[in-house]
């Protein structure tokens, strides 16, 4: 066993993904580093079946004890946990984050949405105090539990790595180890992450970013020192560039019934959470069967993973749109593959379909959603279609957001400021907007190319060994 040790907290499919996926676990293994990957206890024998090598240990994240230990003064600890969530300094863009304060508004039981004009006032004042964020995140330190003392006393890790700074039930594991002295760093695996989410939910001492503009968002919004935020770019994108995931045309074809001789649109569901996606997706099975289109068009949808929870909005919206599929002719539905354990359809495991959903569509569309950056990688002309649904979800004690209102969000704004696709608010919209890239496939693609560097900096593959590379000089 290698003297040097790590711990990494991988909770969630996309942290699977940018830890296996990709060099950084090789690497770390190569540089003479044991590392120990903390995941879900119901994944642990098929990862070890999948991934396993010398050098890497599969231990289990103990999530029952750590929801267990949250329900512990569970008001003090929520109210802490959602401060610190939406209490991003106001120097950067803070409207993901208000959005969420408005969905909890909304949504919470009310014992929660009474205190809620207190709230607003408490946010208001992280917003301008640096002093108040700190004693906010200082408070959350008094929820330090003993879930994997004896992990650490027994593999004494010289650092442990979570793929968030405690914005999940990692900010548990995280905390244990400041008590006793270990060193922590944390990853940002998601676009948005450091926009939509506020303050560490524990004390990490350094940060792995995708760009020069998350690490801006990670100083000025939750006040990291810029010393410790490295710019690593994002490793789950790396099969990406080095094309290991594309399935041949003809086969991917051949697997959804897809005519080789129609233009391809393909709709990635998105933005579940806040509004229906479904009157994008009746618009787009009216064009491709209208014959308005500039050319025969089939259409691939791929379901969102919020579709599959025990939500009946959504998992009605999900019915809805397979049956828009035997509705409509020249319409085809994918859904993302599902995990064991506590991931759900964020699972990873369909990195090929993803990939080969964008090489070979002829346009790309969906919501704002993270996949506007992959697609743009695949060099695909994008459109995100926002078309508003009255009333949004309609139901009581529901949140909703008019899409239409929603390209002021960080990342939105980026992905228009960049020019590095279309909006449609209608459905002539989009369909001028489909035509308009049928016509010109290679329209928006000098700003795509440049809207991919600013947000992902290193576009040759290298992103997975430039990060493993800095967790190894932190130890």
């Amino acid at each position: 066993m290698s003297d040097k040790r790590i711990f990494v907290s991988a909770d969630h499919g996309l942290a699977l993904i940018y830890f296996l996926k990709s060099q950084i676990v090789p690497r770390l293994v190569e540089a003479g580093t044991h590392v120990i990957m903390l995941v879900h206890e119901d994944l642990r024998v098929e990862l070890e079946q999948k991934f396993g090598r010398d050098g890497l240990t599969f231990e289990g994240l103990r999530v029952a004890q750590a929801k267990a230990y949250a329900r512990q003064s569970k008001e003090l600890q929520w109210w802490l946990g959602f401060l610190g969530r939406v209490g991003g300094s106001n120097r950067i863009n803070t409207r993901a984050m208000d959005s969420y304060a408005e969905q909890v508004w909304v949504e919470e039981p009310n014992r929660r949405r009474m205190l809620m004009p207190a709230g607003w006032g408490v946010i208001a004042g992280l917003r301008r105090s640096r002093l108040l964020r700190r004693a906010v995140q200082r408070a959350q330190e008094l929820f330090t539990p003993d879930i994997y003392g004896d992990l650490l006393e027994t593999y004494k890790p010289d650092l442990v790595v979570a793929s968030t700074p405690g914005w999940r039930l990692d900010r548990y594991l995280l905390r244990e180890a400041v008590a006793r002295g270990t060193p922590t760093a944390s990853v940002i695996v998601g676009w948005d992450n450091s926009s939509s989410y506020g303050l560490p939910g524990a004390r990490v001492e350094h940060v792995s970013s995708w760009s020069a503009i998350q690490a801006e968002e990670l100083r000025l919004g939750s006040d990291w020192p810029r010393d410790q935020i490295n710019v690593g770019g994002i490793p789950s994108y790396d099969g990406y560039f080095l094309k290991e995931w594309e399935i041949p045309r003809e086969t991917y074809f051949q697997r959804h019934g897809l005519d080789p001789h129609r233009k391809l649109l393909s709709y990635a569901c998105s933005f579940v959470s806040f509004s229906p996606s479904i009157q994008n997706v009746e618009a787009l099975c009216r064009l491709v069967n209208s014959g308005t289109l500039a050319e025969p068009c089939q259409l691939l949808v791929r379901l969102h993973p919020n579709h599959f929870l025990d939500v009946h909005l959504f998992s009605e919206e999900r019915d809805r749109i397979r049956s828009l599929a035997d509705e409509y002719t020249h319409v085809h539905v994918v859904e993302p593959v599902p995990l064991a354990g506590h991931l759900g359809h964020y699972s990873g495991e369909d990195t090929p379909e993803k990939a080969s959903m964008m090489a070979h569509s002829d346009v790309f569309i969906t919501v704002y959603s993270t996949m506007v950056v992959e697609a743009a990688i695949h060099e695909r002309p994008i459109i995100s279609a926002c078309i508003d649904m009255p009333g949004g979800w309609n139901w009581p004690r529901k949140y909703s957001l008019s899409l239409s209102s929603i390209g002021d969000w960080p990342t939105h704004d980026r992905f228009r400021q960049a020019g590095a696709g279309s909006v449609a608010h209608t459905e002539r919209e989009l369909r001028d907007a489909i035509n308009e890239y049928l016509e010109e496939p290679h329209k928006d693609s000098d700003s795509r190319r440049a809207f991919v560097e600013r947000e992902v900096t290193f576009v040759d593959g290298t992103a997975g060994r430039r990060t493993a590379d800095f967790l190894v000089s932190l130890i």
